[in-house]
């Protein structure tokens, strides 16, 4: 198949999004070399998705088994709870080991070459590849980039890794801190204040913009903050800058006024964890080779297809896929991308639609959401001359959230109020991450609420907050 080549497909970077690739290309048949510079399994698997997740869980057990009240409420009394904080770190970190080996493995036993080293494009169809033992020049047909993101630091936060640190470090969970700062109410922030709160500690929550949790639907952040920050050790600052970050004991933090930037206050707390964001590594992978520019907040540009741009024009056989290109910074995104950039370097034509490709936060309870939040869908309807209707159903209404005792929560549906095309599904509440892709599928197959309301859900399961919401949508 090589024609010549080294190799039919050379994806630098083996996160997620390469991995994912690089399966796919074998089962369409390419000669395919992965590299890797860092730890396989990237982001995710190493500092990301995977060891927070475990964090959760055993945090999420500790504030469950802590919570008498609701305990009591299903009949149930359990004595003094404790935990040992570096039993959760080890849960954590066996988790990634066996996810690693998992992600190796498969690669070995489809015969992908794992290459260790610094991969950049070295001009059309050539890959350098930089190891302890020096450079080497490759070849192949198609280049996928995968090179991924780290944590965004703001220019005024100095890192020392101990006392003021980012995502990559609080995953380690080497101390609980009595207080801590978290810089940032994204997804990150929320599910570390989950962590924090669970395990004891006190937090303040830092966000530069002049609401929390920016990113998510309006309704969904105000019930979350109801539910997931105003009952626990959390206290807010809104509309504040973190100006200024000094790590030690105590770590000080001089906040000023987002709009102003004049200091307002100076807080002294014994940690603080900066989760504002990642930015693409996206620097030193040799695009210049190819007159690639990085666009204005240094992505890689890609078109639908993932084919990476100069000037607006695709660059023949080389390939983006992931956070670094920064259209939706998930693990599962970058898989996406992964299989659809193969099939259009197969010959078979592939777009990736970014509406139903859904996201969660692993709170308790859960987040997640599809499609547009409200505020975009009313815009999008104003630009296409469509009017939108949404539809809420509560946690409180359903059997099954009943007798578990969690009726915290909320589906909201937004669709098109002449087609009843759902165009987004924003769910807070128990089990939320698993429920939301039935709404996922729904927005693939471009769905209506009108035929979606005939599907029969099993009862008495959460499933049925989705039925419910279809049915209300399909009578209004």
């Amino acid at each position: 198949m090589t024609d010549g080549f080294d190799y039919d497909l050379v994806i630098i970077g083996a996160g997620v999004g390469g991995h994912g690739a690089a399966l796919h290309a074998v089962d369409c048949g390419l000669k395919t070399a992965i590299i890797e510079a860092a730890d396989m399994g990237g982001t995710c698997v190493n500092r990301g998705c995977i060891p927070s997740k475990a964090l959760l869980a055993a945090a999420g057990r500790v504030r469950e088994l802590r919570n008498a009240h609701h305990l009591k409420s299903l009949g149930i009394q359990v004595g003094n709870v404790s935990f040992d904080r570096g039993e959760i770190a080890t849960h954590a970190g066996n988790m990634v080991a066996k996810q690693q080996d998992g992600l190796v493995n498969s690669l070995k036993r489809v015969g992908v070459e794992v290459i260790h080293g610094w991969g950049r494009v070295a001009g059309s169809q050539k890959v350098s590849v930089t190891t302890d033992a020096g450079e080497k020049i490759i070849t192949a047909k198609d280049i996928i980039l995968a090179p991924g993101s780290v944590p965004f630091v703001p220019p005024g936060a100095q890192i020392d890794g101990k006392t003021v640190f980012t995502s990559d470090d609080a995953i380690k969970l080497e101390t609980l801190p009595p207080w801590i700062a978290i810089v940032g109410s994204g997804y990150i922030g929320l599910e570390f204040a989950d962590v924090y709160t669970a395990l004891g500690c006190e937090v303040t929550m830092i966000e530069a913009l002049d609401q929390l949790m920016p990113g998510f639907d309006p309704d969904i952040a105000k019930l979350a903050q109801r539910i997931l920050i105003a009952p626990r050790d959390i206290e807010t600052k809104v509309g504040m800058l973190a100006m200024k970050v000094t790590p030690g004991s105590p770590v000080v933090i001089e906040l000023a006024d987002a709009k102003t930037k004049e200091i307002v206050e100076v807080l002294e707390v014994d940690a603080c964890l900066i989760a504002t964001g990642r930015i693409p590594v996206a620097k030193e992978i040799g695009l210049e080779s190819v007159s690639v520019e990085l666009d204005r907040r240094g992505y890689i540009p890609v078109n639908d297809r993932l084919e990476v741009l100069s000037a607006g024009e695709s660059v023949p056989h080389l390939w983006a896929i992931g956070d670094a290109t920064g259209k939706m910074m998930l693990a599962h995104a970058a898989s996406a991308q992964g299989v659809i950039a193969v099939e259009n370097m197969c010959g078979r034509d592939r777009k990736v639609d970014y509406r139903s490709i859904p996201a969660a936060a692993f709170t308790h309870p859960e987040i997640s959401f599809v499609g547009m939040t409200e505020p975009a869908a009313q815009e999008l309807g104003e630009a296409e001359g469509f009017e939108v209707s949404a539809v809420r159903t509560y946690f409180k209404g359903n059997a099954k959230a009943l007798a578990e005792g969690e009726v915290d929560g909320i589906a909201k549906l937004i669709y098109r109020s002449d087609t009843g095309e759902v165009l987004g599904v924003h769910i807070i509440g128990l089990h939320a991450a698993d429920l939301i892709q039935e709404a996922a599928n729904a927005i693939a197959n471009r769905q209506s609420v009108r035929s979606l309301a005939f599907l029969v859900h099993t009862h008495p399961t959460l499933s049925e907050i989705l039925d419910e919401a279809y049915k209300r949508a399909a009578v209004h």
